[in-house]
Parts: structure tokens; sequence; C-alpha cells
């Protein structure tokens, strides 16, 4: 019953945001609790997150691999691109192999 909502939060699958209780008004969640009120609609909650800060950032990763590190991972990256048939991509880590 909706006395107990702990019970069937576990059951909730795909979700914006979940209101737990008599006691907690949408309003209150949206304007009170810190959830961000843009939430996913029309079934994207299946794979997308409310919006937040990282929608208004332009992130880039950052790798840098020693040469020590290329020999334990080259070997790695190998076997997986060779594993999608990725022959150039597996050759790329092959080649800084000693």
């Amino acid at each position: 019953s909706s006395r107990d909502p702990h019970r069937w939060e576990p059951l909730l699958k795909h979700a914006g945001a979940i209101f737990l209780g008599a006691y907690t008004s949408e309003s209150l969640g949206d304007y009170c609790a810190g959830p961000n009120h843009v939430l996913p609609t029309s079934g994207t909650a299946r794979f997308s997150s409310p919006l937040g800060v990282y929608d208004f950032q332009k992130r880039s990763s950052l790798i840098e691999v020693s040469e020590a590190g290329a020999q334990v991972l080259g070997r790695v990256a190998s076997v997986l691109a060779h594993g999608e048939g990725l022959q150039a991509h597996a050759r790329a880590a092959e080649m800084r192999l000693k």
C-alpha cells in the first residue's frame, strides 16, 4: 500500500524522480529537495537521467599511457580489437609492444 512506499521503490526501474510517501508532494521534490525539475519524458527515463550540470558542459577525456603501461594494456587492447574485427586498432596497440 501507499502507507509503505519503501516496499514498492525497488520495483521502480525507469523514473526521473521517485516521490515516496504521503508527505512528499511533487512540488517539494521539484523545488526543495534538490533534484532537477527537468525530468526525462516519453519513456526516455529508460536510458536518460534528469537534466544536470553535465548537460551544459563540454567534457574531454585526457589519456596518457606510459611505455610500461602500453606493454600491459597493449596486449589487452589487441585481443579486444581482434575480437571486434578491428585489425587496425589491434595493430596500433601491437606496434607499441616491445
